[in-house]
């Protein structure tokens, strides 16, 4: 089994890189050298959240997905002014069908009406410990773990929308899982519909995200129809969407990499995900436990610096390829919208740079090819930007004036 590291670290690589959302710049940064306290080798990853909010209750299995836990209303941000905040903990499901606790936060605009849009906003969460979750990250005096995308979500709360956060990557920061942060997402929106205060109980619902926020997003469009079928989703906008990473991972080498620290962060989300499945942590050498000791929870920013120009052959003794190792192949192909046979039901808004690097081009437009051939509505937006970073910015105004379009009532128009 020691080749399942070999590979979840290849294909996890990809699935980290074009998750970068921060607009950290690693650049040709030199690797660090390790310094680890020993013991802090034996600490529990991801480190619970001290705070018992997020403590699931025992009866957890009795309720049903989307079912408010926990609500509580949380200080004024300086993020979002004018609006009011509260989060909510509610019950969602794993990607192996058993139940979880997960958490969301939902902004009120003043100038909201009874049943005006709800925005659900996945945002990008680079990260493997608790103290990086958006709802933290709204309080935190940390200048390197900001919200980027909140001068975007102000444009939709100065046009009334309600928004939801959804912390997607679940109780376990299972960095790497899209197909759990689709169903978070779901869960989350009827969470927050499921509070009359809310005033969103019969709203029409958006949903947007880039990167890896656009993998939460895709996949909970796809799901939508099968797991949620009554929310009123009026349209999905996604970027920079990653949607093969069977695809990705076998197109990365074991070389040096200015984000590897990302890599190896996706490898062991995906194992915390799947832990009968995708094995890393019993196959790694002195420099894999002390890197996983710096990084089992961190946020971007350290992660990124810690890995920053390493690679996998440095964090495992084992040499072998692994390409062909069935239960880690099974995992991404699960995660993999391409390879995934359903499509949405709501129209989709997509964009990405043509000539981004980082994500497979083909893939992207063969699932969006798919869904046009389904009958779905999809529109596409190629930017300017030679990169995926910038892409990012680029394409979020338009994507929130096509969803303006939705909540209005005006056809999803289609370049298919």
């Amino acid at each position: 089994m020691s080749k399942a590291f070999r590979y979840s670290m290849g294909a996890a690589l990809t699935v980290a890189v074009v998750s970068i959302g921060t607009g950290t710049s690693m650049g040709t940064a030199a690797a660090q050298p390790f310094s680890l306290p020993p013991s802090q080798e034996s600490e529990v990853f991801p480190l619970p959240d001290p705070d018992p909010f997020y403590a699931a209750p025992e009866d957890l299995a009795a309720h049903r997905p989307g079912d408010v836990l926990k609500i509580r209303q949380l200080p004024p941000s300086y993020y979002f002014p004018g609006s009011a905040l509260w989060e909510l903990l509610f019950r969602t499901t794993d990607s192996q069908g058993r139940p979880i606790a997960a958490n969301t936060t939902y902004v009120l605009p003043s100038n909201h009406v009874q049943d005006g849009p709800l925005l659900s906003y996945q945002h990008i969460i680079n990260a493997l410990g608790h103290k990086c979750k958006i709802a933290t990250a709204l309080y935190t005096t940390e200048p390197l773990n900001q919200i980027r995308e909140a001068v975007g979500l102000n444009i939709a709360l100065g046009r009334g929308w309600a928004v939801a956060l959804p912390d997607h990557l679940g109780p376990r920061m299972a960095y790497g899982a899209g197909k759990l942060g689709g169903q978070v997402t779901l869960d989350g929106i009827r969470a927050v519909q499921n509070v009359p205060e809310f005033q969103v109980t019969n709203s029409k619902v958006g949903m947007g995200g880039y990167s890896g926020g656009g993998m939460a997003t895709a996949w909970a469009a796809a799901l939508a129809p099968t797991y949620a079928p009554e929310l009123d989703i009026i349209g999905a906008a996604a970027g920079g969407t990653p949607m093969n990473l069977v695809k990705m991972g076998e197109a990365l080498g074991t070389e040096p990499h200015p984000a590897f620290g990302l890599a190896m962060a996706a490898a062991l989300g995906l194992e915390r995900e799947y832990p009968e499945r995708v094995e890393v942590t019993d196959h790694l050498n002195d420099n894999g436990r002390r890197m996983r000791g710096l990084i089992g929870n961190g946020c971007t920013n350290e992660i990124m610096f810690w890995g920053a120009g390493r690679s996998a052959a440095e964090m495992t003794d084992n040499q072998q390829t692994f390409m062909d190792l069935p239960e880690a192949r099974k995992v991404l192909e699960e995660n993999s919208l391409e390879l995934y046979p359903r499509v949405p039901a709501a129209p989709l808004f997509e964009w990405h740079s043509p000539t981004d690097v980082l994500i497979p081009v083909d893939s992207l437009e063969n699932t969006l090819r798919r869904y046009c051939g389904a009958g779905v509505a999809v529109q596409s937006l190629l930017t300017a930007s030679p990169d995926h970073l910038s892409a990012a910015a680029l394409g979020l105004p338009p994507a929130l004036d096509w969803l303006d379009a939705r909540f209005r009532g005006e056809p999803a128009p289609a370049d298919c």
